[in-house]
């Protein structure tokens, strides 16, 4: 089931086999054991591409479900230990995954030899329960869910340009100054074409970009090379501002920071493993200075 759920994800056996560090042939004759078992077929296969079939499609959110039900009960068993141990998965934003999720994982590894974890790092929000998921790293406001949310820290919007840029064209004083700006726009949800100010985050203020990418670190080098005004989160731009590469502009103006949220199914919240995360990223946030 876990090869057939990969497949769906994927579209394709050789991205699942990748996915599930499996041999590809060796997930094409999971995927045809199943289908044996069932006496169904649950894709259609070609040389260009793999979709399901009506009985994969029936399939496919049952398979999920019965994987996180087995997940769970394998937490239940392990949360009886004061010892973590057994796959942990999470998920993060790239960039934030990567500056502050991974060295707290990588302490965790180090001190706890039976843990191993698998880190999902994607700049969009996944199904947690669905997809198997123990911690998930969200940063904005929540909607309401049936799931746990631990705040363990914030970030805050920067506008930023280089000094070079700035020289150039000049310091924005307040934020419709950015019409006579080049802008640069990135994948983030909150700089869309509408940038936020003010105390409440109620001024929106239309930009046309002049530079559109589609990663941070596009972004960011966009920013530093002088190409224009970005709108970055705070943990984005710490390391170019403290070098200088990067000013930080209309800051008075900035709208009310954005929660760090840990966010995770009430009934893995005792696995030994899950509370040592939560732990150890509140004390990163706290060291950090954006708790």
């Amino acid at each position: 089931m876990r090869a057939f759920v990969a497949v769906a994800d994927s579209r394709g056996f050789a991205a699942a086999a990748r996915a599930l560090e499996m041999s590809p042939p060796a997930v094409t004759r999971a995927v045809a054991g199943l289908e044996r078992h069932l006496g169904a077929t649950l894709f259609h296969r070609s040389t260009r591409a793999v979709s399901l079939t009506d009985e994969g499609t029936v399939l496919l959110e049952r398979a999920r479900q019965i994987l996180a039900e087995l997940r769970d009960a394998e937490h239940l068993v392990m949360g009886g230990r004061s010892t973590p141990r057994g796959q942990l998965y999470l998920t993060a934003p790239v960039m934030f995954g990567r500056l502050h999720v991974l060295p707290v994982i990588a302490g965790l590894l180090a001190e706890h030899a039976g843990l191993s974890v698998h880190m999902m790092l994607i700049d969009r929000n996944v199904r947690i329960v669905e997809e198997g998921i123990d911690v998930a790293v969200r940063i904005g406001e929540l909607a309401d869910s049936a799931l746990r949310v631990t705040r363990i820290g914030t970030v805050h919007q920067t506008i930023v340009a280089s000094p070079a840029y700035l020289a150039q064209h000049g310091m924005p004083r307040i934020p419709d100054d950015l019409a006579d700006h080049s802008c640069i726009m990135g994948s983030s949800v909150w700089a869309g074409a509408a940038w936020r100010f003010g105390a409440k985050g109620d001024k929106a203020v239309e930009v046309t970009p002049r530079l559109t990418v589609n990663t941070l670190d596009a972004t960011l080098a966009a920013a530093e090379a002088g190409l224009g005004v970005a709108n970055m989160l705070s943990y984005q731009t710490a390391a170019s501002l403290a070098e200088g590469k990067l000013v930080h502009i209309l800051a008075g103006h900035a709208p009310p920071p954005m929660p760090v949220n840990l966010l995770y199914d009430p009934g893995r919240a005792a696995i030994p493993a899950v509370r040592l995360l939560i732990e150890a990223m509140r004390q990163r946030a706290s060291e950090g200075g954006w708790n």
